[in-house]
């Protein structure tokens, strides 16, 4: 059965760094997309980042500049590298796998994303 677990996150000072990571297995997760999203208190969950099976990448303009996504094939793993952490960035975050094998565009909207890990939580403190 497919599953992703995230792990990574924790408390952190404003400006601070945190990586996360996400494990995949029970399927071949090397042939799909694979996003992260986040959840803060009292809101939607959003859009993130995103990663192609060819490693081409995508990200919400919130934190473009500052969090870098990227995928290890051989450890099946998918990170979240994120730098100059803000208060606003507090949120669960989920890692999630897309729908579509070998897809061309990547998507922001969760719809498109079939499996989900349990989230991690992060907090900045400010």
């Amino acid at each position: 059965q497919a599953q992703l677990v995230e792990s990574g996150g924790g408390l952190v000072q404003a400006g601070g760094s945190l990586r996360l990571s996400c494990a995949a297995s029970g399927r071949p997760f090397r042939n799909y997309a694979m996003g992260w999203f986040r959840q803060a208190p009292g809101k939607e969950r959003e859009f993130v980042a995103a990663i192609s099976w060819n490693a081409n990448t995508l990200y919400a303009e919130s934190v473009k500049g500052r969090f870098t996504i990227s995928r290890d094939n051989a450890k099946n793993t998918v990170y979240l590298q994120m730098n100059s952490l803000k208060p606003e960035d507090t949120a669960v975050y989920y890692c999630a796998a897309d729908s579509i094998v070998y897809a061309i565009v990547l998507e922001t909207t969760t719809t498109r994303y079939n499996y989900w890990g349990q989230g991690t939580q992060v907090t900045v403190s400010s």
